[in-house]
């Protein structure tokens, strides 16, 4: 078990990976950024998150400067909210197991992708 700060984080998504695949996976992550988006702008905005962390995700007692520390690890466009893209990319750099088994994983889901298309 990792931890951040005051926060423990313990690495599911590698055992999730393995029993799920990678499209599976995916999926996961999907309906996890569902759970914390902000339904009127369709990304996770500030407010969504600080608003769900504690009755979703179980943070209580988070201070606003490490509720806007988790939009600005994964915000690579700068927008100052977090895309689908951008929490999964996240969630996948937060994961040290996950990203030594990441190449692995995006090739079966292109894979998976390719034959869709066929």
């Amino acid at each position: 078990m990792a931890e951040r700060g005051s926060l423990k984080f313990e690495d599911f998504l590698p055992t999730m990976a393995e029993k799920m695949g990678g499209e599976g996976l995916m999926k996961e992550l999907c309906n996890g950024f569902r759970l914390l988006v902000d339904e009127s702008r369709g990304v996770i905005t500030f407010e969504s998150l600080k608003r769900k962390a504690s009755s979703v995700l179980g943070l209580v007692g988070l201070r606003d400067e490490e509720v806007m520390g988790m939009i600005e690890e994964g915000d690579v466009d700068g927008d100052g909210v977090l895309n689908e893209m951008e929490f999964c990319v996240l969630m996948f750099r937060l994961s040290p197991g996950l990203m030594e088994q990441s190449e692995l994983l995006l090739e079966e889901a292109l894979e998976c992708e390719f034959n869709d298309k066929l």
